[in-house]
């Protein structure tokens, strides 16, 4: 099976359509899946239902599909940086479901392991819980999360060999991994393509079993945001 696709527009081919939920990884800017988020805003497809922890910046990453109003819904944790989000959110016009952090990242690994459910401490008592099944366990109260699924999950890696085992860089490990295992289909752009056997089997972080689509892409790597001290 050839996993290896031209760019980012053909490796999105066939996956696109109104309604869909997509996985997006990152942190900020750093390890986003930015050549695949802008095919995707290229498709057209628009009531898109998008699971990552931010949104971007206004003119970058997620911030793009703001702009063009094909997000719906955000399921995310952090959401700051960007003014789009913000009035777009204020005005009705785009759903969100907040998560804390550590709780998103559960729910998607959680859904990458077929595991519909599972109980946590973080968040009982505040907004997050209403709504939510409660049970106490050893006197404690927990409140139920569900596990998260994609249709299309898009991660960057920096390097894959063919068979799409992926090997992500520092910062860069973040979302990534367990978003690769949450999608029906996992489109990856990565920096480099070796042969397969070229890769340190011990130091491999997604096995290529949950790699369907891969492309090489050229990377900005944009500081989210620069601060500087006077000499």
């Amino acid at each position: 099976m050839n996993k290896i696709y031209p760019d980012a527009k053909a490796a999105l081919d066939g996956l696109t359509f109104d309604g869909m939920t997509v996985m997006a990884g990152g942190f900020g800017l750093c390890g986003i899946p930015e050549n695949l988020i802008i095919a995707l805003r290229e498709s057209g497809a628009k009531d898109i239902t998008a699971i990552s922890n931010n949104a971007g910046v206004d003119d970058f990453g997620l911030g793009l599909l703001l702009q063009t109003r094909q997000i719906k819904k955000m399921v995310s944790s952090y959401v700051g940086e960007n003014a789009t989000f913000e009035k777009q959110y204020l005005n009705g016009e785009l759903e969100l479901e907040f998560n804390p952090q550590g709780t998103l990242a559960e729910r998607i690994r959680a859904g990458g392991a077929g595991i519909p459910g599972f109980y946590t401490k973080t968040g009982v008592g505040t907004l997050i819980a209403e709504g939510k099944e409660h049970k106490d366990f050893d006197g404690e109260t927990y409140i139920m999360e569900t596990g998260l699924v994609a249709d299309v999950s898009l991660v960057k890696a920096w390097k894959a060999d063919k068979e799409g085992n992926l090997i992500y860089r520092k910062t860069a490990r973040n979302f990534n991994p367990m978003m690769a295992t949450a999608g029906k289909v996992c489109v990856v752009e990565v920096e480099e393509l070796v042969e397969i056997g070229e890769l340190d089997a011990d130091n491999i972080h997604t096995a290529g079993i949950f790699v369907d689509r891969i492309i090489v892409g050229d990377h900005e790597k944009r500081i989210e945001k620069r601060t500087t001290r006077a000499a």
